[in-house]
């Protein structure tokens, strides 16, 4: 079973999914979902948009070089089959699989490392902008006499405003 990569995306294509597109001069495109032919048939740069492996990688977000990454490629070369080979293949590639794994959040935790001072920074100045909120929680909260004359003054000031009805209950 052959698992095709998406042009604009990198996503992985299994077959029978996907479009695939051959050009004038018989280049394929193949592609994961329309999302991504309507964004190459509109000549968009992979690189430009967010959401793209292209765009993760040039940006530093995922792991670019990495030897690992050897081992995955496509080779279109067939041998004898082998049964030893096949067996430390397999094995192979299950330890290439958890080497990956480690590697990516090795990757992760290095980025998110500076991010929750910043994190920090931006709760902290946002709950100084929004400080009254907090005050008024904690007032009712505290002294429950203070919400039950708040009550009352909502009452009284709206039992005398003109043109209203009286006859409604506020709690």
């Amino acid at each position: 079973m052959r698992l095709e990569k998406c042009w604009f995306c990198s996503s992985t294509v299994y077959p029978g999914h996907g479009i695939c597109f051959v050009r004038n001069d018989s280049k394929t495109f193949r592609f994961c979902r329309s999302k991504c032919h309507k964004n190459f048939k509109l000549k968009r740069n992979p690189r430009k948009v967010k959401w793209t492996k292209a765009f993760r990688v040039l940006h530093g977000k995922d792991l670019s070089t990495d030897s690992v990454f050897q081992f995955e490629r496509k080779r279109n070369r067939l041998g004898r089959y082998d049964r030893g080979i096949t067996l430390s293949t397999l094995r192979a590639m299950k330890r290439v699989d958890e080497v990956r794994v480690r590697r990516a959040q090795r990757h992760f935790d290095r980025r998110m490392k500076g991010s929750s001072n910043g994190r920090l920074r931006v709760e902290k100045r946002e709950l100084e902008q929004q400080i009254h909120i907090v005050r008024g929680s904690l007032t009712k909260r505290i002294d429950p006499l203070v919400a039950i004359d708040e009550r009352c003054d909502v009452k009284a000031f709206a039992s005398a405003a003109p043109g209203k009805q009286t006859d409604k209950q506020y709690s």
